[in-house]
């Protein structure tokens, strides 16, 4: 059991397709520490989902909010959407779920929403002016699109269509692995996207994160988008961070996380 506790620290709890990650979160510093994680249920139904969250909460000492990503589009509390998890989470109010399951406030939100919030308080993102698209590349495609540091929620640009494919699927690290795909051949398809997303939404900076990060040396300098593109400095670790600096900021005696 992790005892680690402060003020300032909260427990992050991140949500994937493929894993459910949760640590200790120094939300003054962005420091993540006794990172913990256990294979996604599978189907990933809320109640499923809910008590492998609390199975990792209940490793940590520390008391108050917790915050917890998940792969949807979240609307004060309900999922709005179910990307790579079960569709019984849409119309589900997913932060009273998770709630009830750890015995704590819950701030629910969409997991890209949370890795953009951790680049712009502590990454590559900090201090940026204008538009900054993050992108996270893992199972599916997840994307978090800020202005001047704050964030318009669940903007869905990994659904967009890029030469007739859906890009969640075409881009993402499991297309790649599952497609047996060349480096070289990925970073093509990569660009293709990236460069799209430049079209519409016109940012300063794109910021990639995700599982794919841990092979950035494979693609990065075969990426022409016409802006900067950067690695997220807090790697995999975003979504956690960024989803115990959103339990920061709600009010901790919500029970539900509206």
């Amino acid at each position: 059991m992790t005892t680690e506790s402060t003020a300032s620290t909260l427990v992050g709890v991140d949500v994937g397709g493929s894993g459910v990650k949760a640590a200790l979160v120094d939300v003054t510093s962005g420091k993540a520490t006794g990172r913990i994680r256990v294979e996604t249920p599978q189907p990933a139904t809320p109640a499923a989902i809910a008590s492998s969250i609390a199975d990792l909460v209940q490793q940590f000492t520390v008391r108050g909010p917790i915050g917890c990503t998940i792969p949807a589009v979240v609307s004060a509390g309900i999922v709005r959407t179910a990307t790579h998890i079960d569709e019984s989470w849409i119309g589900t109010h997913g932060a009273s779920v998770v709630s009830r399951a750890t015995d704590r406030p819950c701030v629910l939100l969409n997991d890209a929403d949370a890795a953009g919030l951790a680049e712009a308080r502590f990454g590559v993102a900090r201090d940026q002016p204008g538009v900054v698209v993050m992108i996270t590349i893992g199972t599916g495609v997840g994307t978090a699109l800020l202005n001047d540091g704050h964030l318009v929620p669940n903007a869905e640009l990994g659904h967009i269509h890029v030469e007739g494919h859906l890009a969640d699927g075409w881009v993402s690290d499991a297309a790649r692995t599952n497609e047996t795909l060349s480096w070289s051949h990925y970073a093509r398809r990569l660009d293709r996207y990236l460069a799209q997303v430049h079209q519409i939404t016109w940012p300063e900076l794109i910021v990639i994160g995700g599982g794919i990060v841990k092979h950035a040396d494979k693609f990065l300098d075969q990426i022409e988008t016409k802006c900067e593109v950067r690695i997220a400095q807090l790697g995999n670790l975003a979504g956690i961070v960024g989803a115990a600096l959103a339990a920061e900021r709600s009010p901790a005696g919500n029970p539900d996380g509206s």
